[in-house]
């Protein structure tokens, strides 16, 4: 009589040949949900930003820029990601000695995927790149992702602020964008929506942080199974072994991301790089103005287009935010008087030079570290 040895050898053999397939087909159903979810908020956004701008007449715009302007606003554009390296490289050290380059890559490498792929997988891939080449846990990678998104969240917080204070905007202006009525009011409650967002992470990097709350919250995960008073012991057991200790380790390395908060120093030198980062990037988008024909703003105006952008393409959206991007764009040129025409110009040709120089040098950096980018990107989030 046979044992059911061998069905049991043709279960696993199928299990493991058939397992990467429903994985491969399951990320791919996850690309297409992002990618038609997105693709209908960008679709309406740029009907939205270029319906009463004509096709023939932007065409004439585009040929009358002097795109020499594009080569200091590229070179500044690569400076600030420079900057955005190193800063990362010292949140990365309260973990760890790396190497600029060794964050340089794999910062390319996220920001390079956030503008190719859907969902904003690039924070994702970012640490699953740096546990690959630096040895450094996962969970913790994510944690100084968080950290870093926290000083650029923290930044344009303060410039929304500082532009509201500074900048004039008409308060009875009123521009009808869909459904939606964008004015005054509409920015200052994106701003406190922001701010809110902000006060969120800070709770939650002094929950994690902190060494006392976070035995607090480890005592927490730790006494799950002894709330299961309708289990037995097996199970209990079983439950803390395999759900309450994994977590307990996952809080753990997260905590290490965020040991930047004992060096005030550190932190004192990521607040003036974030500033200087943002500063740069508002600079790359006046150069750019500089050789666009009706675009007669200011530093601090145009440092306020940013911002509005950047409040914009938090929106779901197709990868590299084409839609999204020109609709905050145009309704931001919009406030400070310019025509349609040249808004919407001025912010497709600037939306390019923002986002080709970067995607090139990502796949540089892929390149250059051998790293498979839909590999990276998506393993994790199958796990």
């Amino acid at each position: 009589m046979r044992d059911g040895s061998g069905y049991q050898d043709v279960e696993h053999f199928l299990s493991a040949a058939l397992t990467p397939i429903f994985n491969d087909i399951h990320m791919k159903n996850n690309i297409r949900i992002s990618l038609i979810l997105g693709g209908a908020v960008s679709v309406l956004a740029l009907y939205l930003a270029f319906r009463n701008v004509p096709f023939d007449e932007l065409l004439v715009y585009l040929a009358s820029i002097n795109y020499f302007w594009i080569l200091p606003s590229v070179l500044v554009i690569l400076i600030s990601f420079a900057l955005r390296a190193y800063r990362w490289k010292i949140i990365l050290e309260s973990t760890g000695e790396i190497s600029f380059w060794g964050a340089f890559h794999p910062l390319m490498i996220g920001f390079m995927i956030n503008c190719i792929l859907p969902g904003r997988v690039g924070e994702v891939a970012r640490p699953a790149v740096l546990q690959k080449k630096e040895n450094i846990p996962f969970s913790t990678g994510l944690a100084t992702v968080a950290a870093e998104r926290f000083f650029d969240v923290s930044i344009l917080i303060v410039l929304f602020a500082a532009m509201l204070a500074t900048v004039q905007i008409d308060p009875d202006l009123d521009i009808v964008f869909g459904n939606y009525h964008l004015n005054r009011a509409t920015l200052v409650a994106a701003g406190e929506g922001t701010f809110k967002l902000l006060l969120v992470l800070i709770v939650g990097i002094a929950m994690v942080g902190f060494s006392k709350t976070r035995n607090i919250i480890n005592g927490l995960i730790t006494r799950i199974p002894s709330m299961l008073f309708f289990a037995g012991p097996e199970f209990k057991k079983k439950i803390l072994k395999r759900v309450c200790e994994p977590m307990v380790r996952f809080v753990d390395n997260f905590a290490s991301g965020f040991t930047l908060v004992k060096y005030p120093t550190k932190i004192c030198a990521c607040i003036g790089l974030s500033f200087f980062i943002w500063g740069l990037a508002a600079f790359s988008y006046y150069l750019m103005a500089l050789g666009c024909p009706g675009i007669e703003l200011s530093f601090v105006e145009i440092t306020a287009v940013m911002i509005i952008i950047c409040f914009f393409i938090a929106l779901p959206s197709v990868p590299g935010y084409w839609g999204i991007w020109e609709a905050g764009g145009v309704f931001a040129l919009l406030l400070f008087g310019v025509s349609s025409k040249d808004a919407a110009g001025y912010t497709l040709a600037n939306h390019a030079i923002q986002i080709f120089p970067v995607i090139i040098a990502g796949l540089i950096s892929a390149m250059v570290t051998s790293v498979n980018v839909l590999q990276v990107s998506y393993e994790k989030r199958r796990k």
